[in-house]
């Protein structure tokens, strides 16, 4: 086998993270494989490597995708990352080339879909708070207490992955938002008030600019005082309407739930979604 690795400057380069890239090609230049590795600048997670590899599906069984794992091991070790990550589609090609390769399973995502031309159930309202909501950066009032119930995100479910304490302050949340609505996709939120003002819980949506598709649930989070009481799926039942209201031409909602993420996988249930398939985020300690 000749194959040359070729490494990359890769302009995907993000405040929070960038990559470095390596190019798999033939001895005439034809490419046969990439692999990428993000590596996170936040303190929390800089131990922590994304992995993505990809080998033409004509070359595979010739090694390449080992070489350019090995590319990558080294890259990050380089980097001082101690724990690669990636996902892969269970039982697929790519999660037993990751298992022979001594990455271990350190949790499992369901992923479902919410058809919105079907009945979306009633939700009582949660006595003691209201709902707000909004699309893009946040309203200026908002921005404290929204970034403050991010704090509610911290102890999901996560496996045997050590993510670490997600930190954030408000220019990262306007930068969020930012970023969003620089891909050319909205993003709108509905967010739990308590009787002081500030935010309990909120849950929000991205959705194509040209409204059409699917739309894709990120994050949903209560504050833990706040738990209990049904907050989540009042606020879920209203970015469903909301969504219908906002976009009349969307055609599903998309959401990923760690399996173990009960209370979170009955709230879907009960709103109608189905599940579709499963990954797993796959990890290997160097």
């Amino acid at each position: 086998m000749s194959i040359r690795l070729i490494p990359l400057t890769d302009p995907d380069y993000k405040p929070f993270s960038r990559r470095i890239a390596w190019l798999a090609a033939q001895a005439d230049g034809t490419p046969v494989g990439s692999a990428f590795l993000r590596l996170n600048s936040r303190k929390a997670q800089a131990h922590l490597g994304d992995l993505e590899i990809n080998v033409h599906p004509a070359e595979r069984g010739r090694g390449i995708g080992s070489l350019l794992l090995g590319a990558v091991v080294t890259g990050a070790r380089e980097h001082d990352v101690r724990t690669l990550i990636t996902d892969v589609d269970v039982n697929s090609v790519g999660d037993r080339f990751l298992q022979r390769h001594g990455f271990v399973i350190g949790l499992t995502l369901i992923y479902a879909r919410l058809d919105l031309s079907t009945r979306t159930p009633d939700v009582p309202e949660v006595p003691g708070y209201r709902l707000v909501s909004w699309e893009g950066v946040v309203p200026e009032e908002l921005l404290q207490t929204f970034t403050d119930a991010r704090a509610g995100m911290n102890d999901a479910p996560s496996g045997t992955i050590d993510a670490g304490v997600d930190v954030w302050d408000v220019e990262r949340t306007r930068h969020a938002a930012q970023l969003i609505e620089q891909r050319g996709e909205r993003l709108t939120v509905v967010a739990a008030v308590d009787g002081t003002g500030r935010i309990a819980g909120f849950t929000e949506v991205v959705v194509a600019g040209d409204g059409k598709g699917d739309g894709q649930n990120y994050g949903t989070a209560v504050l833990p005082e706040h738990r209990g009481r049904g907050l989540a799926l009042w606020m879920k039942a209203a970015q469903i309407h909301e969504t219908r209201r906002r976009f009349p031409d969307l055609d599903g909602l998309l959401t990923d739930t760690v399996d173990t993420n009960t209370a979170m996988r009955r709230t879907n249930d009960r709103l109608g979604y189905r599940p579709q398939y499963e990954m797993h985020r796959r990890t290997l300690d160097l």
